[in-house]
């Protein structure tokens, strides 16, 4: 099997073809280093010259940047010798090349990612296009921006900086540059407010090219549950919340299955909890009603659900912190860090605010949403670095089509990994940590003491003090200086204790001493339910061939041991405190814990994003119908294209809703609908239309009116002015529309999981409704173009100006006003004659602007 393993290892197979390539690179280390800095720094326009020939050849640009990768390469690592001081090791050049190709190259921390992302870097931004480096926070946006731009400059490339803080000029100026650095969040955000805007001008972003991100783990995994929503104000939050929060505050727990001992059952492994039937009736009692699963109580059951969760599920200082101005802010689970701005759906937010007496805010109504994952997968390339991402290999293959090549270290990894120590109880867990981390500090050795949560360290933090052990506290409540502390753990006696990703990105060095000491001991308290966030706590030891030491402690009373296989644990143990167990079957058994929560995350990633594929289909459209009328000066032939379309589904759905039985009456009822809609100002009379007409003659006779009607408009406005019209009309309409309609599938996916309980498939209802919603949405939008269009009214000059006597309102300087007034009527062969110039006219724009694009 050994054998098999080793002829059919694919990561070996990549790693040796890298090797190959990077010698190449390595090979020309002595031509560039006798070029001059003129030479150098004109190596980009040489670069940027020879793309622009071999695109003129019509050959792809994946291709030419093949062709130049070795030069590139060379180019890009003398360039960091002389600019940073830094070349960038063989090593590193292979996780370059992995970078370039679109895969993920997994590096162990300390083997200088930011360096090796400098190559790749530079390759793909001599095409012009725009790449963009992805970080997790916006202090190592700015650190990498600042210090790589070193570099990047000195070749004679420009780097842009995309902050949450800057405005439409600067972020635009930003993405323009030929490498950006920028967080996922701002550019998922961005690329949501760029399909809002009313201006092709307004927008920021570029098309989506090429981007690398740093973490790529915790970006594209630990991130995708999470949709980025960009909410308005919706409906004011009620006082249901308090009263819920209030009748929930009197329930106690069942320990039974069944719930007949308690009010509500919590299960630990899923966290699902419910009022049992005993909650049920003190509920009922509590609000004076008969049957608390009414429809008419549906209001009601939803918020004393979600102040159950409040209250029962979520804990003060582990899932979300309350800021000294009295905000609920969220805690991000897999970083330790809050995220401002972001509030938990379906109104458990205002739930936990009325937990904690804080203000409750409005609820929110949901105006554009994408996920992550459908977020990167836009991008032409993509690619990414961690030092952990082998575990989640699958995901990134199924959702995102990346493969993970794990680099070798550039000096062997020397750290020692000890066996997991668990004990029975958390009391004893902390205090043999407490013991541990002091016989540390007497001889001098740094710790790194590793937290899920700010709850725990501020508790390992209050124990330290009385074993008296001086130290510093790194948690979600003061991130701002993180980095810096992170830097000083390795400093001889230090001991720094943080939740368990808190400066990630951030080198730890050892200070003087610290290699005979044994290096930087790391200690974690917990074992996370990702695999991968504990291997990253254990990387944070032993760099570049570093000595290093990392523990876990664990107890049978962790969240994670409670959820999985405690009981089974506890018979081996028996009642003894303070003697651990240290076993390898144990160790096992929390690995296999730690598979099925990731499984289970999976999971819940992968629905998240098999709902969103139904919205993403549908905003496809809708942003490419959008990106029509933003980017064409005339869009009269997108408006008689809706005309059309909209005056024959107004006939289908008179003639498909019609209770009359005689042609008569269906003829009726069909005008009827059809001068309601749209025939206002000119409608279709008695004496123009017969019984015996065809639903497709009296289409026709519909929109020669409303051409008519259309045209006389246009000669009073003037083109110009009608065009503008149509594109505001346009938009409006389709933000407004859309708008409601994402909030309406919101709504829907949070109740469709009902549908579960009669044996149906709720993804596929989610799908078959919103289909149905969503071309109900392109019916309106349609019908209300063309109704809001026809509606304009247009006054001569003189009415205007009698008008403006009277009122003192300023109108433009051509005295073209939208308001109602007589117009000169004109015979139909002139109309006709005017609606094919207009036709022709048009045309002739459109070919004009396609000889331009040319």
């Amino acid at each position: 099997m050994a054998i098999l393993g080793k002829l059919f290892d694919a990561n070996k197979r990549e790693v040796k073809s890298l090797a190959k390539l990077a010698d190449k690179v390595l090979a020309k280390e002595e031509e560039y280093a006798s070029f001059s800095d003129e030479q150098l720094q004109n190596k980009a326009e040489e670069f940027k010259e020879y793309i622009e020939e071999e695109k003129e050849k019509g050959r792809a640009v994946a291709d030419i940047l093949d062709d130049i990768l070795v030069d590139a390469f060379a180019t890009a690592r003398e360039g960091a010798f002389r600019a940073l001081g830094m070349k960038p090791y063989k090593v590193q050049v292979m996780g370059g090349i992995a970078l370039h190709r679109g895969d993920i190259a997994e590096m162990r921390t300390g083997e200088g990612k930011t360096l090796t992302a400098t190559m790749p870097v530079y390759l793909n931004a001599l095409a012009g296009e725009g790449v963009h480096v992805v970080t997790v926070n916006e202090y190592l946006s700015k650190r990498d921006a600042e210090e790589m731009g070193v570099l990047y400059n000195y070749l004679g490339l420009s780097v842009g900086l995309n902050l949450n803080s800057m405005n439409s000029e600067e972020k635009r100026a930003a993405y323009n540059a030929d490498i950006t650095y920028s967080t996922n969040n701002e550019l998922g955000f961005d690329y949501l407010r760029d399909n809002m805007v009313k201006s092709v001008e307004a927008r920021v972003q570029r098309p989506l090219n090429y981007a690398i991100i740093d973490e790529v783990d915790s970006v594209l995994i630990d991130e995708a549950r999470t949709p980025l929503i960009i909410s308005g104000e919706g409906q004011e939050s009620t006082s249901l919340y308090q009263v819920a929060n209030a009748f929930v505050k009197t329930l106690k727990r069942a320990e039974e299955e069944d719930g007949s001992d308690g009010d509500y059952t919590l299960d630990v492994k899923t966290k699902a909890i419910q009022l049992s039937e005993n909650g049920i009736d003190k509920a009922e009692s509590y609000f004076g009603l008969k049957n608390l699963y009414d429809l008419k109580n549906v209001d009601l059951t939803h918020h004393i659900n979600q102040a159950l969760k409040a209250n029962y599920t979520m804990a003060l200082d582990v899932d979300y912190v309350v800021a000294e101005d009295g905000e609920i802010l969220i805690v991000d689970q897999f970083t330790g860090r809050t995220m401002p701005g972001r509030r938990f759906s379906e109104g458990l937010h205002q739930a936990i605010e009325a937990k904690e007496g804080v203000a409750i805010q409005k609820e929110s109504k949901t105006m554009a949403t994408i996920t992550f994952q459908n977020f990167f997968r836009m991008y032409k390339k993509l690619s990414g670095m961690t030092g952990t991402a082998k575990t989640e290999e699958e995901e990134f293959r199924n959702i995102y089509n990346m493969y993970v090549t794990t680099i070798p270290t550039n000096k062997p990894i020397v750290r020692i990994d000890a066996p997991d120590f668990i004990y029975s109880t958390m009391e004893a867990k902390f205090n043999a940590v407490a013991r541990e981390v002091k016989e540390c500090y007497d001889r001098g050795q740094p710790v790194l003491l590793g937290t899920v949560s700010i709850e725990t360290s501020e508790l390992v933090s209050r124990l330290l003090y009385k074993y008296g052990v001086p130290h510093k506290v790194l948690n979600a409540k003061q991130n701002e200086s993180e980095a810096e502390i992170i830097k000083q753990a390795g400093q001889k006696g230090s001991i720094t204790i943080a939740t368990n990703m808190a400066g990630r990105g951030t080198d730890i060095k050892l200070g003087e001493g610290v290699r005979e000491l044994g290096g930087l001991a790391v200690i974690g308290t917990e074992r996370h339910e990702s695999r991968r966030i504990d291997n990253q706590l254990r990387g944070r030891s032993g760099r570049q061939g570093d000595p290093g030491y990392s523990r876990f402690y664990l107890s049978l009373e962790d969240e994670l041991m409670v959820r999985f296989g405690a009981d089974r644990l506890q018979r081996l143990m028996g009642k003894t405190d303070d003697t651990p167990l240290e076993s390898k079957m144990v160790s096992r058994s929390v690995e296999s814990a730690q598979k099925r929560v990731e499984g289970n995350n999976y999971d819940a990633r992968k629905q998240v994003l098999q709902y969103d594929d139904v919205l993403r289909k549908q905003r496809e459209i809708m942003y490419a119908e959008r990106n029509e009328v933003l980017e064409n000066e005339v869009v009269t032939d997108i408006i008689d294209r809706m005309t059309e379309e909209a005056v024959e589904k107004t006939i289908k759905y008179a003639t498909q809703t019609l209770e009359a039985h005689s042609e008569k009456e269906e003829t009726e009822e069909i005008v009827k609908s059809l001068n309601e809609k749209f025939l206002g100002q000119c409608p279709i009379k008695e004496d123009e239309y017969s019984e015996v007409m065809s639903d497709e003659e009296i289409k026709q006779l519909a929109l020669e009116k409303i051409n008519n009607e259309y045209e006389q408009k246009r000669e009073l406005l003037g083109d110009e002015t009608m065009n503008s019209f149509e594109r505001y009309i346009l938009l409006n309409v389709i933000d407004d529309r859309w708008t409601d309609h994402i909030d309406q599938m919101d709504q829907l996916r949070k109740g469709i999981f009902l549908r579960s309980y009669g044996q149906i498939d709720p993804l596929r209802e989610y799908k078959n409704e919103g289909h149905e919603m969503f071309e109900y949405m392109i019916d309106e939008i349609e019908c209300e173009v063309v109704a809001n269009l026809l509606r304009i009214k247009v006054e001569r000059h003189e009415e205007i100006e009698l008008k403006e006597e009277k009122t003192n309102l300023v109108t433009n300087d051509s005295k073209e006003h939208i308001s109602r007034g007589p117009v000169r009527s004109a015979s139909r062969e002139e109309k006709k004659a005017r609606i094919a110039e207009r036709k022709q006219r048009i045309k002739e724009l459109k070919a004009q602007k396609q000889k331009e694009a040319k």
